[in-house]
């Protein structure tokens, strides 16, 4: 067998899966801090789980296209590696459960034969670029967004200047108005517009959702498609310089907004902005969509459940002649054997990709529509022809407490008993109502239960001196359109096992009492959440908790309450010599960078290790140090002796970063700068020692 060395042809990520490779054997050396490597390994895709000794892998799939191909690699990867189950995520991603640490980098090697990354799928970085699975082929949408997406997936891939930042930053674009792909939730969110016959995109930034929600603000109403990418570059480096660093449960882009005021925030931007070179990236409109012509035969005939499948999972391309067709995933879990045989499906009957949805679903594309028969008669035969795609029995559900650190209650459990109920009891509000329930094991909103028509986050109570499972009720969610959107109210806590009569009550009173033609939302807003509460109240009662009430939905053992470490930041505590460390790689990056003529990447890299070595003297100072500028204003208060090779200060030398375009005489000048520091603090630290 091949080792992964001879068979990765990219140089790049040769290097990064043998840096993984090299970095856990110093870990499990004992070589390297456990903090540091936590941090390292999640830029890589390697998160840690609930069970121990174990990982997750998540598998970085760009706005969701995956073709039949990539998805056969991933279901073989599934098999070897973990437990041949293939878990879609509400960022378009793919992750894969139970793997050993050891074998991270040989998984990964096997991914990226068919051009999958797992680069910074986690991390303080630019996560997946998560797009409207309608992209391309929306008849509403002004241009097809797919390749700007991926032109931005691109550029901000390994990009020196996300890196490392105070907290992740989520990306969505929407195919049109309707903002499908919620860009209201997103750190920066992208909207198609046409302005005078010209491509451009109305852009958000600060938007959140988890125990503080944010609807984003618009910081341009109209961005060319040739501007966005390098205004967005301003963004991130307005986040990177100025986000905490320190507080975890304040270090998104929506708290920096919230606490410098939008107008500062902008005015940041816009000055960094002037520094960036080049203000325009030309990105070629290419046509992404592609479609199959090829014509089947219905082998039987049709039977009578192919109507309501027809009315609830297939969708008119703009494409004429060609439709696309949804394929509910329960929970977003699909089997490695039937992912196979659906890539065989996707070969006969679509154009060169499917979608992995926002919605932790499956969008087929580029289908005749005469083949729809066909089509059925296939996807039935692999249990993937169920009625309600984006319906309320496809519910979203985090994985909760199954695998995940921060889980308090389960959510798979109680989305599969959630559906059961709705396809058993009220089948016909399926095809009825507009309805979703989207379900988070925690106050996180992996599950997205914060824009849900109905709501459901994981919690616990308190009865007898017992802690049982429970669920926060949230009511009238929703995208409102254009960038607009709401976040549902908290109506009321209840017992976990109780849930289901709390849906129950929801679907009878709006199916029965709504007006014509009037959504959930408009209902709930009509009716006000006092209504809602007083009449779910009863079940709230924990004063007659029975046994079953204290096992959770799914399990058979007790509830006990086990929160772990979350590392959906990855932040680190950094001592001296751990900083001084990461400071002198990202020097040596910088000179590499430089000797790739790559003149932007390198002063970046020279200005993070500007901050890691000013960072690494602080620790032994009592100095505020939770961003970059107050390691900065700090470095000069507590060294006000250090001076520059230009006999000016740190701070005046440090924020040049943003004064300069990248030159390659300014690369090398600030590169020699740092070095002059690096000297400098050993000289200090020895003194020091002596």
């Amino acid at each position: 067998m091949k080792s992964f060395r001879t068979e990765i042809e990219d140089p790049i990520v040769e290097y990064d899966i043998l840096d993984l490779e090299r970095k856990i054997f110093a870990f499990k050396e004992g070589k390297m801090d456990e903090e540091k490597f936590r941090s390292l390994r999640l830029a890589r895709g390697v998160y840690g789980q609930r069970q121990q000794g174990v990982q997750m892998v998540r598998i970085k799939i760009p706005y969701g296209k995956c073709t039949a191909k990539q998805l056969r690699r991933i279901a073989q990867v599934s098999d070897k590696y973990s437990n041949g189950n293939l878990h879609i995520t509400t960022r378009q991603d793919i992750q894969i459960h139970y793997v050993s640490l050891d074998r991270t980098p040989e998984l990964w090697a096997e991914l990226e034969q068919d051009d999958i990354t797992m680069r910074e799928a986690c991390g303080n970085t630019i996560r997946n670029v998560t797009a409207s699975a309608m992209s391309g082929i929306d008849p509403d949408e002004p241009f097809d967004v797919t390749p700007y997406a991926h032109a931005f997936f691109e550029y901000f891939l390994r990009n020196p200047i996300c890196q490392d930042m105070g907290r992740k930053i989520k990306i969505a674009f929407s195919s049109s108005a309707k903002d499908d792909a919620i860009t209201f939730t997103h750190d920066i969110g992208f909207i198609p517009v046409l302005q005078d016959g010209k491509r451009g995109f109305k852009m958000l930034v600060g938007g959140g959702i988890g125990a503080q929600p944010r609807v984003a603000d618009v910081i341009k109403e109209f961005i060319s498609v040739a501007e966005f990418i390098p205004f967005t570059d301003a963004v991130v480096r307005v986040f990177d310089q100025y986000g905490e660093r320190n507080r975890r449960n304040k270090a998104r882009m929506k708290f920096l907004i919230k606490e410098q005021g939008f107008e500062v925030f902008n005015n940041r931007v816009q000055d960094v902005y002037k520094s960036i070179s080049p203000k325009t990236i030309e990105i070629v409109p290419t046509e992404n969509t592609t479609v199959n012509t090829a014509n089947f035969d219905a082998d039987k005939a049709v039977d009578v459940h192919f109507a309501k499948w027809k009315e609830n999972n297939v969708f008119s391309q703009k494409q004429e002649g060609f439709v696309a067709v949804g394929i509910a995933i329960d929970r977003g879990d699909i089997s490695s054997d039937k992912a196979r045989a659906l890539a065989e499906v996707v070969d006969a009957f679509c154009g060169d990709d499917l979608r992995f949805t926002i919605g932790q679903s499956i969008l087929l594309r580029g289908i005749k529509d005469t083949n729809l028969p066909a089509l059925y008669q296939a996807l039935q035969d692999l249990d993937l022809a169920k009625a309600g795609y984006h319906k309320i029995n496809d519910i979203v559900a985090c994985p909760g407490t199954e695998t995940c650190n921060l889980g308090i209650a389960s959510s798979m459990g109680l989305a599969e008993e959630l559906q059961r109920v709705i396809e058993e009891e009220y089948p016909s509000i399926i095809s009825k109502h507009n309805l979703n329930i989207k379900i988070s094991g925690c106050m996180n909103a992996c599950g997205q239960h914060a824009i849900a028509d109905i709501g459901f986050q994981g919690m616990t109570v308190k009865a007898d001196g017992n802690i049982a499972p429970a669920t926060q009720v949230l009511l009238g969610g929703g995208i409102l359109g254009n960038g607009e959107g709401r976040y549902a109210d908290k109506a009321l806590k209840v017992p976990a096992k109780r849930t289901p009569q709390v849906l129950r009550w929801l679907l009878e009173d709006f199916d029965t009492n709504a007006q014509s033609e009037e959504s959930f939302l408009q209902y709930y807003l009509r009716k006000e959440t006092d209504y809602f509460y007083q009449n779910l109240k009863g079940f709230a009662d924990t004063t007659n908790l029975t046994r079953s009430d204290f096992v959770d939905w799914g399990n058979e053992e007790m509830y006990k309450k086990a929160i772990g470490v979350g590392e959906c930041a990855g932040v680190t505590i950094d001592l001296v010599q751990t900083l001084l460390f990461d400071a002198e790689e990202h020097v040596e990056k910088a000179k590499t960078a430089l000797d790739n003529k790559e003149w932007a990447n390198s002063i970046y890299y020279s200005y993070a290790g500007r901050i890691r070595a000013a960072k690494a003297l602080l620790t032994t100072r009592s100095a505020k140090i939770n961003s970059h500028h107050s390691i900065i204003d700090a470095f000069e208060t507590h060294f006000p002796t250090y001076h520059s090779t230009a006999k000016i200060s740190f701070g005046e030398v440090t924020r040049q970063l943003n004064t300069n375009s990248p030159s390659e005489a300014f690369a090398n000048s600030y590169y020699e700068e740092v070095l002059h520091l690096m000297d400098w603090i050993k000289e200090f630290r020895h003194a020091q020692q002596n």
